[in-house]
C-alpha cells in the first residue's frame, strides 16, 4: 500500500431540484465555480487540494473573482472545464437538435424515433408564425404525420405476418414493432419535436452559446439564450465569451466565391458514397508507429525497419497483435495515424446515427431536395411507395415556396428521408469503433449499408490493419476466417 496516496471524491452531478429543496442559508455555495477556482490554484499553491476547495467554498465571491481573472486576463480557459452542467432540453425540433449535437466534447442522450411511437408533435418554427404559409405548413406536416401513423400499422402487420409464417415466436414481436418505427419515421418532418439530456462543461457551453447565436434558425438562437439565462446566475465567472467574435461571424457567412462561368452540358452523376482520401502504405504507417513506441525507435528508424520486412513478416506481426483480440477491445492509438476521408450523401435517418460519432471530423451541409430521398425497401413490399412519393412531391412544392421567403424555416418541412452531404474524416481507430456498432446485424439498415461500404474501402487500402474490421456480431466468424480457429475466449 502507498501510505501517502490520498484520493478523494471532490464532487459529482446532483439534481438541481434536490439542491433547491435543501434551501441552504447561503445558496451561493451550490456552484461548480468553487471547484474551478480551487483547481486553478493547484499549480501555484502549496496547500492541499481539499484545503483549496474549503477556502473556495467559504469565499465564493473571491473564488468568482479568481475565475474571472484567470480565464479573462490570463487566458487559461481550461479551468472552466472542471464545472459541469446538465440540461433537460424538451420540445426541441429534430432540425435544431441536430445543430446542437454537432458539439464534439459534449454528452447527449435523445429521445429515439426508432424506439418511441410519436404522436403528431410538430413544431411550427417562429419564422412562420406570422407567415401566410403557416396553414400550409401545418397541413403538409399533418399529412406527413398521418402517413407515419398509417405506415406504422401497415408495416407492423406485414412484419408480424411474415414472422408468423417463418415460425418466429411472439417474443420477437417487440423487436418487429421497433423495425416498423424505424421505417415509418422516414416520412416524419424535421420539425418533429423531441427531447434530449445534455451534459456539458462550462468551456464547451461557451462555444455552444457563440455557435447558437450565429444559427440561421430562430429556435437554436432561442435555445442559446435560455441556456445562458439558466447558467449565468449559477456560475457567472465561467461564461465570459458568450457572444460570437468577428471571426466567428465571418465564417458563419461563408466564403465569397467569384462568379463561375456556366459549364456546358449536364453534370456528371455523383455516387452517394465516395472515398476522397486514403492513406498510402497505411499498414506500414501503423507498424512504424507500433515499433517506434514499443522499441523506443525514432520514426525514421522504425520506418526503415518496416520497409525491409517482407509482406509475410508484416502479416505475422499483425496476426500476433490481433491474436488475443475480442470484439470489445479497443485498438491502440497507433491506429489513429492513418486517416480516411469520405464524401457522403445520407438521409436524415442515417445522419441521426452518423452524427453520434463526434470524434470524427464531420462537416454537414444543409438538407437539399436535389439530392433525392432514401425510401425504405419495405415501402415497396407493402404498397406504400407511390403514396410516399406523392407525399414527397407535396412536401417539396411547399419547401420551394417557403424557401423563397424564409429559407431557414423551409428546412423544418423536409423529412427523415431527405438527404444532406457530409464530408467525413476518420482515422482507422475511429473507423473500427464506427463499424463495430454500425455494421452489426442489429444496426439500422441505412447506417449499416454505409458501414459495410466503409469496410470494403478500408480493407482495400489497408488489408493487414483492417483484417478484423467488422460489426461485432460478425467478429467470431471473421476471427475464425483469419486465424482458422475460435477466439481464445468464447464470444
Amino acid at each position: 500500500m502507498h501510505k501517502n496516496l490520498d484520493i478523494r471524491l471532490a464532487g459529482f452531478n446532483v439534481d438541481a431540484e434536490l439542491l433547491r429543496s435543501l434551501a441552504p442559508a447561503d445558496s451561493r455555495a451550490f456552484t461548480p465555480e468553487t471547484i474551478s477556482a480551487a483547481y486553478a490554484r493547484i499549480s501555484r499553491s502549496s496547500a492541499s487540494i481539499d484545503e483549496l476547495r474549503q477556502e473556495a467554498r467559504r469565499e465564493v465571491s473571491r473564488a468568482r473573482k479568481s475565475n474571472s481573472r484567470i480565464i479573462f486576463d490570463m487566458g487559461h480557459h481550461s479551468i472552466a472545464e472542471h464545472a459541469v452542467f446538465n440540461f433537460d432540453i424538451m420540445g426541441v425540433s429534430r432540425l435544431a437538435m441536430e445543430e446542437i449535437e454537432t458539439m464534439r466534447l459534449v454528452s447527449f442522450t435523445e429521445k429515439s424515433q426508432r424506439y418511441v411511437r410519436l404522436h403528431k408533435d410538430t413544431l411550427v418554427p417562429a419564422e412562420l408564425l406570422d407567415s401566410p404559409h403557416k396553414a400550409e405548413f401545418r397541413q403538409v406536416t399533418s399529412c406527413q404525420n398521418q402517413f407515419y401513423s398509417d405506415a406504422l400499422e401497415i408495416i407492423e402487420a406485414y412484419l408480424l405476418e411474415q414472422a408468423t409464417k417463418a415460425g418466429m415466436d411472439k417474443a420477437s414481436s417487440r423487436q418487429l414493432r421497433n423495425l416498423a418505427k424505424e421505417d415509418a419515421r422516414y416520412a416524419l418532418p424535421l420539425a418533429t419535436r423531441g427531447q434530449l439530456g445534455m451534459t456539458i462543461n462550462a468551456r464547451n457551453l461557451e462555444y455552444l452559446l457563440r455557435r447558437s447565436a450565429l444559427s440561421r434558425l430562430d429556435e437554436v438562437r432561442e435555445i442559446g439564450r435560455r441556456l445562458f439565462e439558466l447558467v449565468q446566475p449559477v456560475a457567472p465567472s465561467l461564461i465570459l465569451f458568450s457572444e460570437p467574435s468577428a471571426f466567428d461571424r465571418r465564417l458563419a457567412h461563408g466564403l465569397r466565391l467569384p462568379p463561375e462561368p456556366e459549364q456546358p452540358g449536364s453534370q456528371i452523376p455523383v455516387p452517394p458514397y465516395s472515398l476522397t482520401e486514403a492513406p498510402q502504405q497505411g499498414d506500414d504507417t501503423v507498424l512504424t508507429a507500433l515499433l517506434a513506441r514499443t522499441h523506443g525507435l525514432s520514426w525514421a528508424g522504425a520506418a526503415s525497419l518496416v520497409r525491409r520486412l517482407r509482406h509475410a513478416d508484416k502479416r505475422a506481426l499483425f496476426l500476433d497483435m490481433f491474436s488475443e483480440m475480442e470484439f470489445f477491445d479497443s485498438l491502440p492509438r497507433e491506429f489513429e495515424m492513418p486517416s480516411f476521408a469520405f464524401d457522403l450523401v445520407v438521409s436524415a435517418s442515417c445522419y441521426a446515427q452518423l452524427k453520434r460519432h463526434r470524434m470524427a471530423t464531420q462537416l454537414a451541409s444543409p438538407y437539399r431536395t436535389d439530392l433525392g430521398v432514401t425510401i425504405p425497401d419495405v415501402f415497396a413490399r407493402v404498397g406504400l411507395t407511390n403514396r410516399f412519393r406523392d407525399l414527397i412531391m407535396q412536401t417539396e412544392r411547399l419547401y420551394e415556396t417557403i424557401s423563397a421567403c424564409q429559407p431557414a424555416a423551409a428546412g423544418y418541412l423536409l423529412t427523415n428521408a431527405h438527404r444532406r452531404r457530409v464530408s467525413v474524416k476518420m482515422n482507422l481507430r475511429e473507423i473500427y469503433h464506427f463499424v463495430r456498432l454500425r455494421a452489426d446485424s442489429h444496426a439500422q439498415w441505412d447506417i449499416r449499408n454505409l458501414a459495410l461500404w466503409m469496410v470494403e474501402q478500408t480493407r482495400h487500402a489497408m488489408p493487414l490493419s483492417a483484417m478484423l474490421l467488422c460489426g461485432k456480431s460478425d467478429f467470431t466468424a471473421v476471427y475464425e476466417t483469419v486465424f482458422l480457429q475460435k477466439p481464445h475466449h468464447q464470444i
